[in-house]
């Protein structure tokens, strides 16, 4: 299958960049993905919130509304099948959706979230004295930013501390756009075996965890089947941890672009701002998994016919001067938040979000209270980030700890 399309991602070029590049055509673009695949991309803050706001309704997630999936025109063996089609929350429409979202969404309401503050704080505080002991060039994504996230999200959903590299490592490969077909289906596998594997155990040996809380829900009835149970900790357990891994990692990178508001940061406890900003600035979530068209439909005054695959793409998003200004593109904590997409908008609106909130406020407020003088060792513009346009974010951040007596 092969279109006269541009190329998402193109080719040496940052798939920010790309988009901002298409966001001169149209808020709305037609783009070919690797493996000739084509389908859209929305590129301005007013054309995702138009989806979002449509999702359930002209705007659906199970992939039995894309015909180019079943009639022949995808290959068999296109890698993003393993995402696409995945059996999870996110690919269930309507009814089931909002079944299966308010079973999940009783465990994350502010209250419960905030009664988690002090087992998150213990284990901030337990890996930082790691960073401090490791010294000067500790890389902080395996040792913070990225170990923080999956440490709380393993704990809620009773994931042992042995099984948590196997669940880091299956969600990088499944993400990333240059994993081979064959190995993203195997990936998606073994990941799909292990949380039934899991959701056995807990029906053996149930606890005090949120897989523990689900296998007692299905088991009582709650219409809520074992597969159904799956898809929602593939999800939770994927999206859980993965895009609070590269919003820290935004963060730190825009704090030491920004010396300034840092200074800020800390002298005024700022860091839920930090937060914010960073959420609208570099979003983790690059692009979303394909919604598609129930109808033909009209987006930011761009026609999409019925059946056809779109991607919301957060980044460039939360970077649209019409919605921004000129100053879209600068990092300040004191801009006023007018209602960035950060964490989505309607029906599908984070579930996560007062969890992701907490943990990133409570990290980056311990981290530079404990390292004022925290440097990056490396010029931001050689960091390496991850190969995906689904979600990105930086892969290594070595830093400086700024501990030597002057």
């Amino acid at each position: 299958m092969t279109t006269h399309l541009p190329s998402f991602p193109a080719v040496n070029e940052n798939p920010l960049d790309t988009c901002l590049r298409l966001r001169e055509i149209a808020p709305v673009v037609e783009v070919e993905f690797p493996g000739g695949v084509p389908a859209y991309l929305a590129l301005t803050h007013k054309a995702v919130r138009e989806i979002l706001a449509g999702d359930n309704k002209t705007f659906l997630r199970d992939p039995r509304h894309w015909p180019a999936l079943y009639d022949g025109s995808i290959p068999e063996d296109w890698p993003l099948r393993a995402i696409v089609q995945g059996g999870h929350l996110s690919t269930m429409d309507g009814g089931d959706h909002r079944r299966l979202r308010g079973l999940v969404g009783r465990a994350f309401t502010p209250a419960r979230v905030q009664a988690l503050e002090p087992r998150i704080q213990q284990i901030i505080d337990g890996l930082l004295d790691d960073v401090v002991a490791a010294g000067d060039g500790v890389d902080l994504v395996p040792a913070f930013t990225e170990a923080l996230p999956m440490w709380v999200i393993c704990e809620l959903f009773g994931i042992p501390a042995e099984d948590r590299l196997r669940l880091r490592n299956w969600t990088a490969t499944l993400l990333a756009h240059t994993t081979p077909p064959e190995v993203a289906f195997a990936t998606q596998n073994e990941l799909q075996a292990f949380l039934h594997e899991l959701v056995e155990r807990k029906q053996r040996e149930p606890g005090d965890d949120l897989t523990s809380g689900l296998v007692q829900a299905r088991d009582e009835g709650d219409r809520l089947t074992t597969d159904e149970l799956v898809g929602v900790l593939w999800l939770m357990l994927v999206a859980g941890h993965e895009t609070t891994v590269h919003l820290l990692g935004y963060a730190v990178v825009a704090l030491a672009r920004n010396p300034g508001q840092l200074r800020l940061a800390m002298a005024e406890d700022r860091w839920a701002d930090v937060v914010e900003e960073t959420l609208r600035y570099r979003h983790s979530v690059m692009m979303t998994s394909f919604r598609f068209t129930a109808e033909d439909v009209t987006v930011a005054g761009v026609r999409i016919p019925k059946g056809n695959a779109v991607g919301v793409v957060y980044q460039a998003s939360g970077v649209d001067p019409a919605e921004y200004g000129d100053s879209a593109d600068r990092f300040d904590i004191t801009r006023e938040q007018t209602g960035h997409l950060g964490f989505g908008h309607g029906p599908r609106y984070c579930i996560g979000a007062p969890l992701a909130r907490l943990e990133s406020r409570l990290a980056l407020a311990s981290l530079y209270r404990r390292l004022p003088r925290l440097s990056l060792a490396i010029d931001p513009d050689d960091i390496a980030y991850s190969p995906s346009f689904f979600t990105i974010g930086p892969l290594s951040l070595p830093v400086d700890l700024g501990l030597t007596a002057s």
